[in-house]
């Protein structure tokens, strides 16, 4: 097949949205709703964002079941849970601005759970102190991706779902557009823009067992932000979900969802024994997620897990009527793809990497990067969540800060009294491409992304040490050195061999990010887990930063202001009676 495109496809807008999931469509909706010329662009299929598969949740601290409930709770229930690495603005903004997040969905015909007097249901989440999680079955994810794309096309918001943006185009420090190409054709894009918003998502696809599917979260944004000048921030804090399956290899670390152990599954190492008893003898199975994740390596370490490396979650015990009334995904799921029945069998898992928690390093005010005219949202930003994502607070913080950002990228692009564009920096994004065409080196981009994977799942998993740190940091440069020799093969079904290859170069820059802030936080706190350094230490409460060029700094974090320091202190809890798993 030959790859010889046709010339670029010039596209101009007022404001570009990279990310066709809840974060970038919410921004593009604000920017519409204010008569700013948007255009919205993805790399998958805009109906199969990720978004679609958070299934707990939302969190607004509303009173509809508790109205003793505040946004202060709120805001010292995710200051507490993240052990204190949240931006207390950040966290500030997102419990404030949390119920006009919700009234939003509401007024575009979100179907939310209601209770029988029409009141909004709201419900536990583990490490909540009252109920603030609005919900709409096991399917919140993506009922809330079909409202938001309900409302772009309302307002037409054009929406393009086959371009992958490669590089995001600088001039004298301000962003005047991308470049990418159209995985079908091949053809170059490139988009003249006077603002973007990077929605692009986190990295947890560098490690072997994750929840995310092949082609998302493979440090796009880290990559993008980075090559423009923006830092990343937290990029060692990733959350582990305790359980994800193992088999088959192409559906490893698909989730089994919480509500499996909130119905009264059980955890069990290889000799039969119920572990989490070592663990967490009051909480058992419905502690916190890190806590559990943490238990299930440790017991796999210690060679009590399975011969593939896993525990088994048992809710064979539980009355088939029971498991097929409230874990029907779950049976279906075992059944599509091991062919195993869970009112009969236990079903082997393993902690899966799930949620990054850093990303790109933005401001609290509007979650700008430092390089002017650019945002980042959703999943691709930090700065919420600390060393642990307080459960049904992802999706409500990119109703606020996509309502936020787009605010601020169009007062951004109406402000612009003149713009400059670098055609250097556009022949450079073309020539990236064209080079991984024609060269002829014999690389091939999946296989070095499975080696990061493998390098990733040995090295930063759940539990880190210096010498592990060390010995993935040497296989990391090896494998950069091969990356050079990479060559892209398009052929008649389209151009995903070079999308490969870009999604191997975040991979790669993710990678290393993760591993040196990783060895420069030289303690356990949260998510974070050093067995060289199992005590947390007061002195790195704050951020690790990271850019390509000057490489790891810290930040302290500003004091967290004292009424939210005392409800955060304050005794509570901490039983998992009438409440779901985190």
């Amino acid at each position: 097949m030959s790859i010889d495109a046709p010339t670029d496809r010039l596209i101009t807008t007022s404001v570009l949205v990279i990310g066709t999931g809840g974060a970038g469509l919410r921004a593009a909706i604000e920017l519409a709703e204010r008569g700013v010329q948007v255009l919205t662009v993805g790399k998958r299929r805009r109906h199969d964002a990720h978004t679609t598969l958070a299934a707990g949740g939302i969190n607004a601290a509303l009173g509809t079941m508790d109205p003793e409930d505040s946004w202060q709770q709120h805001a010292a229930d995710t200051l507490r849970e993240s052990y204190y690495l949240a931006d207390p603005a950040i966290v500030e903004t997102v419990a404030r601005g949390a119920a006009q997040g919700i009234e939003d969905l509401e007024r575009w015909g979100m179907p939310f759970a209601r209770e029988a007097d029409g009141r909004l249901s709201q419900r536990f989440f583990g490490a909540h102190t009252y109920r603030r999680t609005c919900f709409a079955g096991d399917y919140t994810g993506l009922e809330i991706q079909r409202t938001l794309l309900r409302r772009a096309a309302e307002l037409d918001v054009p929406v393009i779902d086959t371009v992958y943006i490669t590089r995001l185009l600088v001039a004298d420090g301000t962003v005047f557009g991308a470049y990418g190409f159209d995985v079908v054709t091949g053809q170059g894009v490139q988009i003249h823009a006077d603002g973007v918003i990077l929605a692009a998502g986190g990295h947890t696809r560098i490690w072997r067992v994750t929840s995310s599917r092949r082609d998302e979260n493979t440090g796009d944004s880290f990559r993008l932000a980075a090559r423009a000048g923006a830092r990343i921030r937290d990029a060692e804090l990733v959350q582990f979900h305790p359980s994800g399956l193992l088999e088959p290899d192409d559906a490893a670390g698909t989730l089994v969802s919480e509500a499996a152990r909130g119905e009264g599954g059980v955890l069990r190492n290889a000799r039969g024994e119920r572990f989490m008893e070592r663990y967490d003898p009051v909480r058992l199975e419905l502690s916190t997620r890190d806590r559990v994740a943490l238990a299930n390596h440790t017991e796999i370490a210690a060679g009590r897990g399975t011969e593939r490396g896993g525990v088994l979650l048992d809710v064979s015990h539980l009355p088939r009527e029971q498991i097929l009334a409230t874990l029907p995904r779950v049976y279906r799921t075992l059944i599509d793809l091991q062919m195993l029945d869970i009112t009969e069998e236990p079903i082997e898992v393993a902690p899966t990497a799930h949620y990054s928690m850093g990303g790109v390093r933005v401001g609290p005010e509007d979650h700008g990067t430092g390089v002017a005219g650019l945002y980042a949202i959703g999943e691709a930003s930090s700065g919420l969540h600390g060393a642990n994502r307080l459960g049904g607070n992802s999706l409500i913080e990119l109703l606020v800060y996509g309502r936020i950002t787009g605010q601020a990228a169009a007062e951004f692009a109406a402000g612009l009294t003149a713009v400059q564009r670098d055609p250097d920096a556009v022949a450079e994004a073309r020539a990236e491409q064209t080079d991984l065409l024609t060269g002829d080196g014999l690389e091939v981009p999946r296989r070095l992304q499975r080696e990061v994977r493998d390098l990733m799942t040995a090295h930063a998993g759940v539990v880190r040490d210096e010498a592990g740190l060390l010995e993935g940091l040497a296989k990391l440069s090896r494998l950069e050195e091969r990356s050079a020799h990479i060559t892209a093969h398009p052929d008649v079904a389209g151009f995903d061999d070079l999308a490969h290859a870009f999604d191997l170069q975040g991979s790669l820059l993710a990678a290393r990010a993760t591993l040196e802030c990783a060895l420069e936080r030289r303690e356990t706190r949260g998510c974070h887990n050093r067995s060289d350094f199992p005590e947390q230490d007061p002195q790195l409460r704050g951020n690790f930063v990271w850019s390509p060029d000057a490489g790891v700094g810290f930040e302290p974090l500003p004091e967290v202001p004292g009424p939210l320091q005392d409800l955060a202190a304050a005794p509570r809890d901490d039983s998992p009676r009438g409440k779901l798993v985190e």
